[in-house]
This record gives C-alpha cells, structure tokens and sequence, in this order.
C-alpha cells in the first residue's frame, strides 16, 4: 500500500511538473509571438550605439545571453496573472493576421510612443516651471 501511494504521488508530480513546463512554453511563444521582446532589441540596439564598433559584435552576444533568464521572469509573471487556458487562447490570437499585425508593429508603436512621450515631457516641464516659480 505504501508503495503504491509513493508511486502515485511521484506520477502526480512528474505529471504536474510537465504541465507546468507546457504551460512555461506557451508563456514564451507569447512573449515571442506578441511582440514583448521587441523593446528589449530597441534597448541593445540603443545601446549599441554607445559601445565602440569594434565592441559592438561581443557586447550583442553577451546581451542576448542574458535575455532567456529575463524571458524567464517575464514568464512567471505571466504564469501568476494568467490560466494556460488564457495562454492557449492569446497563441491563438497572435497567430491570427491581426494578432501579427499588432505584434509586428509593436517596436515602431513603442518607438513613436516614445518621442510622444518625451515630447510631453518637455512640455510637462515647461508647464511645471510656471507653479515652481515664486
């Protein structure tokens, strides 16, 4: 009878561990699909621009080595907010042509958003000044 309880047990959690590895899967063909990792190739490629051309090629691959742990991360949030059903759902999606629409626009909506915003900034800035001011 022990053995039999010990047995199960195991299967429930190699079971529950392999949907649980699924379900990771899932989580980072989204962030791929979506569009998530784009803002971290703006970010090398911004700060690409900062290391010397000689630099450049070790400094890409060192950068991109630290990306899975990152994606990592990401997916644990992702696996806290959201079911694998959800995740199943949003694949789905991004496998729609709209959903690669979106997704493929994403780093030059994020980069206009960006100059929006420091645009705004500015002007915030300007705004702030007059109530500063005594």
């Amino acid at each position: 009878m022990k053995k039999l309880i010990i047995t199960a047990a195991f299967f429930f959690v190699a079971h529950f561990v392999m949907a649980q590895d699924a379900f990771k899967a899932d989580v980072l063909k989204v962030i791929q699909q979506s569009g998530a990792a784009a803002p971290m190739q703006m970010a090398k490629q911004q700060i690409m621009e900062n290391i010397p051309l000689a630099k450049r090629a070790d400094f890409g691959k060192e950068f991109d080595a630290t990306l899975p742990s990152l994606y990592d991360e990401i997916a644990k949030i992702y696996m806290e907010t959201y079911t694998h059903e959800d995740v199943k759902q949003m694949i789905k999606f991004y496998d729609s042509p709209v959903g690669k629409k979106i997704a493929s626009s994403t780093g030059a909506i994020t980069a206009k958003s960006q100059v929006a915003g420091q645009e705004w900034g500015a002007e915030l800035q300007g705004i702030m000044m007059k109530y500063l001011e005594e």
